[in-house]
């Protein structure tokens, strides 16, 4: 895949503010941080977050380019892929990133709520994701 050619929007910079809660490269781009905060995020191959929650108001992802996963607590995981949309309720903890072997980019859309916050928890462990 050309990720620079199948792309909406520019690729950003590397993803240094939240290395930390991820598994391999990402790039962001900021989309807005006015009222409605939108992401455009793109993972490398093989890169995914960590679990992490957003409590109060959700997200959801617009899959534009690649294949990648999403996977809710307890539920198996849904590969992805450009056209899809994701709709991430409040208070479910999940994960998403890119498959072994494609770059994997969305938009990701934070949903405004009074007291919204993202925690992040544990990275998913490369036994659960080797098993996809």
């Amino acid at each position: 895949m050309d990720i620079e050619k199948d792309m909406i929007f520019d690729i950003g910079k590397k993803n240094e503010t939240f290395a930390e809660y991820f598994i391999g490269q990402s790039y962001l781009n900021m989309l807005s941080t006015e009222r409605v905060v939108v992401g455009n995020v793109t993972f490398e191959p093989a890169c995914r977050n960590n679990w992490h929650i957003h409590h109060g108001g959700g997200q959801i992802l617009l899959i534009t380019a690649g294949e990648g996963y999403y996977q809710a607590w307890g539920e198996p995981a849904k590969k992805l892929k450009a056209g899809d949309v994701v709709n991430i309720p409040p208070e479910v903890k999940h994960w998403h990133g890119a498959t072994h072997d494609s770059w994997f980019t969305h938009i990701a859309i934070e949903i405004p709520a009074k007291n919204a916050w993202n925690e992040w928890l544990e990275p998913v462990s490369d036994e659960v994701y080797e098993k996809l």
